[in-house]
């Protein structure tokens, strides 16, 4: 096997300069110490992010990792997500790692230094105390010495009963690896090759077939750790544990073209291709490259809402179920474009093509921008695209979710793809107000610009001379013939088009100035397979309207088991302001600048539900209910359609007042929320939702939350045409609720509800009850697709 990657990213050099690790890594990005961000969004928000970070204690993220090695942890773990323990210790090490890369930061140094050195401590003393198991192994997951000692016998009942474990593992694999690459901590790395040892040796007994079983769970981008792993060792065992570690059920059908994403978890299955990329990026690979760029494709062109995130309820929808995007509250996570981005600086180091900085700069500024709250810092999980919705916010040391983890990186890492080179070519990729220093050609490059409040940025070569190519994006957002660019003063002819570069070969020297003019123009953008709903663009700038400030319940986040989720009312649908507009080409022209207000437009277009409202950078949106997306009908089709949506938005904001606590089964994070225990079940995907049933005595339950309420009802959504015996018992707590028998009941393909009275005896007294469905010997629980506990009419 031969591979790409030249003997000098692979060697084992200990002592290097700093920031020099980032580049053998990652060759064609500039260190983050080369590229410093000037006064701007992004240096606020990097600045502001640090800020928060030092409010996190990192003796309480290094507990689990203590308690699992047997030592005595020195502060008490945080709670909530910390239940999926250590997740968000490797998060925050990165973290620490990037920001001091990125700014000099000592007490991120201090910090960073102070994990690693007793994450050493963890692995050694779980080299010492589990010789069974754990040689080499630095990771915190609960309970891991049942685990992993059952798991390398080849026996996964406690693994499948367990949330996510090489998820978990794979966070800290990142962080111990960016401690190494950014901060230059070359303890990190022998920390991190042995854990990936571990991992080996862990798995050398598994065959084939277990091995895709075992990756049948979520767990992270643990093939891009063995492939990093590869490259920073040159020991080929790395490279052939990353393609043991890759997912056959998504890398064989996306290779040749087939998209099958429909219903899966989507920040599942990103990571796997980040890990498909970098094995392609290291090897004659060319399976592992088509599929890592179809992904990218099917999920930029036909899976991404306007401000560049995918999914809702955690789960890339079906087309016919595409319409979730706006009837849900769950929008987008935060961590799907977060790996999306990572992804795509991925593809753009082997193809600089411009697609993929125009996709870059979309989702950097409307939505990991926008996922900072810009007075506390808070970070978001669910961006929700449903008209009048709001977006919740963390708070520090509290709400340990996987966005939050996501978050720590996402602020400390703006400099990253500003700029990047290959050989003698430097590519200028995002209008951001930055300094460059190119020190292998000893040239300091300047950037100016206020954009997007602006429509110029001047380059400014500050020091050396050198003889190279300057690529300077077109982007696909400014019109053909209308991008201008000036070299000290004299225009630069050029007949390049929208989306590509501009390359300007010359010998650049101190004093260089290159001004460049990228006016903005309007457009719009349809929801995916929903084309009634647009959302309006200025540039690159997703414009959105502030809608009013009532009930943002939970708007910051407490500790609770699901403070992500925004709990103030949802606003019905046909209620919210929608458009009426015959010609859809030309409504973008409808826009009217608000005079002094950078990027702020008033909407000249007929509205239904009229009110005043301007729209603004959707980044700028914070603490209230906002409009993204618009519902837009013509003048002689809406009046039907309103009728209709009436109807529809009635009975489920009905269903929503009455719901207490819900369980959207077969989903992975409700039931992870709801605790789950089962045995001789399973779930799936049918008709466009998830259902969960069990079979022969097996059974699947829930601690669901009574409000301490106590005249509810359980009410039980089943699919109408099904096979075979379904006869099953429904137990609250100890008590039998109803025996079920729905053999041949419905035999019709619709959704049937049914209601099931909770008696007061069963729910007095208590916050949480669990909800149990028991299988009858040789018959199965029907394929329950939503349980809820609901009021009385």
């Amino acid at each position: 096997m031969k591979a790409k990657i030249p003997v000098l990213l692979v060697c084992t050099v200990v002592c290097l300069q700093f920031g020099q690790a980032q580049e053998k890594l990652y060759p064609n990005e500039f260190s983050l110490g080369d590229v410093e961000l000037l006064d701007g969004p992004f240096k606020d928000a990097r600045d502001l992010n640090i800020e928060v970070l030092l409010k996190y204690d990192p003796d309480r993220l290094l507990a689990p990792y203590r308690k699992e090695a047997g030592l005595e942890p020195k502060a008490p773990a945080y709670p909530n997500w910390e239940g999926l323990d250590g997740h968000v210790g490797g998060h925050y090490l990165s973290a620490m790692a990037m920001n001091y890369a990125s700014t000099g930061n000592m007490e991120c140094k201090r910090r960073m230094d102070h994990i690693v050195a007793e994450l050493k401590k963890c692995q050694d003393a779980n080299t010492k105390n589990n010789q069974e198991w754990g040689k080499g192994y630095a990771g915190g997951f609960p309970n891991s010495a049942k685990l992993w000692s059952s798991f390398k016998k080849g026996d996964f009942k406690v693994y499948f009963s367990s949330w996510a474990p090489w998820y978990n593992l794979h966070k800290m694999y990142a962080g111990l690896r960016d401690a190494y690459i950014y901060g230059d901590n070359v303890m990190a790395k022998e920390i991190f090759l042995k854990f990936c040892d571990w991992g080996i040796e862990l798995t050398d007994g598994l065959n084939e077939e277990q091995m895709q079983r075992m990756l049948d769970m979520e767990h992270g981008g643990i093939n891009e750790s063995y492939a990093d792993a590869y490259q920073i060792s040159g020991d080929e065992k790395y490279l052939k544990a990353a393609k043991r570690f890759s997912h056959k059920q998504v890398l064989d059908p996306l290779s040749q073209g087939i998209d099958n994403l429909d219903n899966k978890h989507a920040n599942t299955q990103i990571p796997k291709f980040i890990g498909f990329d970098r094995i392609a990026e290291l090897d004659d690979a060319d399976k592992f490259e088509a599929a890592s760029t179809y992904f990218w494709e099917t999920v930029v062109n036909n899976r991404s809402l306007a401000f560049g995130g995918n999914s809702r309820k955690e789960h890339f929808p079906s087309v016919a179920s595409s319409i979730d995007y706006v009837t849900e509250d769950d929008g987008p996570e935060s961590c799907n474009s977060y790996n999306m981005l990572k992804l795509t600086e991925g593809l753009f180091r082997k193809f600089p093509n411009a697609k993929y900085a125009d996709y870059y700069e979309k989702t950097l500024y409307n939505h990991i921008l926008s996922t900072q709250h810009p007075e506390h810092g808070g970070y978001v999980y669910f961006t929700s695209a449903r008209p009048r919705h709001y977006r919740v916010y963390s708070a520090p040391n509290e709400a340990m979710w996987c966005c939050v983890g996501t978050g720590m990186e996402n602020h400390g890492k703006y400099n990253q793809f500003i700029y990047s080179h290959n050989q003698d070519a430097l590519y200028v990729n995002l209008f951001i107000s930055s300094e460059l220093d190119w020190k292998e050609k000893g040239i300091k490059l300047k950037q100016e610009t206020d954009f997007p409040n602006g429509e110029t940025t001047r380059l400014t070569f500050t020091e050396g001379d050198a003889n190279f190519e300057l690529l300077i994006r077109y982007p696909g957002w400014v019109a053909k013939e209308a991008f201008k660019i000036r070299i000290n003063g004299e225009e630069y002819e050029h007949a390049a088009i929208p989306s590509s570069y501009i390359p300007i070969a010359r010998t650049w020297k101190k004093g260089d100035e290159v001004e460049i003019s990228l006016p903005m123009k309007n457009h719009i953008e349809r929801l995916p397979n929903i084309p009634q709903y647009v959302a309006f663009f200025h540039g690159p700038i997703l414009l959105g309207a502030k809608t009013g400030t009532e009930d943002l319940k939970g708007l910051i986040a407490d500790d609770s088991r699901f403070g992500q989720y925004a709990g103030g009312e949802r606003l019905p649908l046909d209620q919210a302001p929608i458009l009426i507009e015959d010609d859809l080409r030309t409504i973008a022209d409808k826009l009217i600048p608000v005079q002094g207000k950078p990027l702020h437009h008033k909407l000249d277009v007929k509205m239904v539900n009229l009110q005043e409202l301007e729209l603004e950078p959707f980044y700028q949106i914070h603490d209230a209910r906002y409009m993204m997306y618009w519902l837009t009908l013509s003048e002689s089709g809406y009046k039907g359609y309103l009728d209709s949506l009436s109807n529809m938005e009635k009975k489920k904001i009905e269903l929503e007042r009455r719901t207490v606590d819900h369980v959207a089964t077969g989903e992975q994070q409700p039931e992870s929320d709801h605790y789950m225990e089962e045995a001789k079940s399973n779930s799936g995907n049918s008709h466009d939702d998830f259902w969960r049933e069990a079979r022969d005595e097996g059974y699947f339950s829930y601690k669901m939350a009574t409000g301490s309420e106590s005249n509810l009802n359980l009410l039980v959504r089943y699919w109408g045409f099904e096979w075979g015996q379904r006869k099953f018992d429904i137990y609250v707590d100890d008590e039998k609720l109803a025996t079920v028998d729905n053999t041949k009941k419905y035999n019709i393909s619709q959704f049937k509800q049914e209601m099931y009275p909770v008696p007061e005896s069963l729910l007095e007294g208590k916050e949480f009850v669990r909800v149990k469905f028991i299988a009858h010997p040789n018959s199965t629980v029907s394929a329950v697709y939503d349980v809820r506990l609901v009021r009385p009419n």
